[in-house]
């Protein structure tokens, strides 16, 4: 399987577009510690043709052509080398893009009941995509991703619950909103390489800690570094735990969490602009990467 991060960056980017945060303002400067990202996703492929998105953010158009698998293939008018969508949550970094791929084809949509309840009764995506397949996105349950053809596509997914938290533009609904935020484990069925991809995380529980056995990456929220870090800055009231982002530093932090797993690949994503450890010259970085994990960016692949 290869694994190619599309952006690393939480909502907004890096640069933010208002934003004067220190990374922020170093990235507009062109710094060569402070390198620029776009909005989070990943793309995932059995074969280096056919590629499954994992989140679709609002920056897909400028993510396809840094990417030229994904776009039209050689000798085609038109074409895309993405043959489907999945989808964590409803969260607009996570599922704006899937508007700019409006003119593209044979494509399908995976999410859970309520994530496609959510877009299609709050953003109205059925009318702005119509016609386009949508398949329920089961929890615990191992699936075969779909291809449009028909052909198997050599990988399997199965969705986990992390979190129910809900989108800001939804209003208060009765009931738990199960399904609202999932984590990925995808494997591929050749060589037994297997992906866990959490770019949105509140806790460590026991189901995560069992999806991460054996797995050969996991690519994991990194939105916040500490708990304070949105009030202390001034971008918000809510810390990030209020949010639904376990901080990356502390002892209960995901960092902590994450050195004494035996993966190979521990990468952080969906990674907030403020976040010192974007820093590539920073003490929050060195602690990183002491700690064996790394700090994921733009274009970032490896194989599993």
């Amino acid at each position: 399987m290869l694994v190619r991060i599309l952006g690393a960056a939480a909502g907004g980017g890096l640069p933010q577009w208002n934003c004067r945060c220190a990374n922020c303002d170093a990235a507009r400067a062109g710094s060569p510690h402070v390198r620029p990202r776009t909005q989070s996703s990943v793309a995932v492929s059995a074969d280096g043709r056919a590629w499954f998105l994992l989140n679709v953010s609002p920056d897909i158009r400028q993510q396809v052509l840094a990417f030229p698998p994904l776009g039209p293939p050689d000798g085609a008018m038109r074409g895309t080398g993405i043959i489907g969508c999945v989808l964590t949550d409803a969260e607009l970094d996570h599922t704006a893009g899937l508007l700019l791929l409006r003119e593209g084809g044979g494509y399908g949509l995976m999410s859970t009941p309520l994530v496609r309840r959510w877009l299609t009764r709050h953003l109205s995506l059925d009318t702005v995509l119509p016609g386009r397949p949508w398949t329920e996105l089961p929890l615990d349950r191992p699936l075969d991703l779909p291809r449009p053809d028909g052909i198997p596509s050599g990988l399997r997914l199965r969705a986990f619950e992390v979190d129910r938290h809900m989108p800001r533009f939804i209003a208060e609904e009765p009931g738990a909103a199960v399904g609202s935020v999932v984590g990925l484990r995808i494997e591929d069925t050749r060589t037994g390489g297997t992906l866990v991809y959490v770019p949105c995380l509140a806790r460590v529980n026991d189901r995560l800690r069992a999806e991460t056995r054996e797995a050969g990456a996991i690519l994991v929220d990194g939105t916040f570094w500490s708990e304070d870090e949105p009030v202390r800055i001034g971008i918000g009231s809510r810390t990030a735990s209020q949010m639904g982002h376990l901080p990356v530093s502390g002892p209960h932090g995901s960092l902590a969490w994450l050195s004494s797993l035996p993966i190979r690949h521990r990468v952080y994503v969906h990674i907030n602009n403020t976040n010192p450890m974007l820093n590539d010259h920073g003490p929050e970085r060195a602690q990183v990467q002491a700690c064996g994990a790394s700090v994921g960016a733009d274009g970032d692949t490896f194989e599993l």
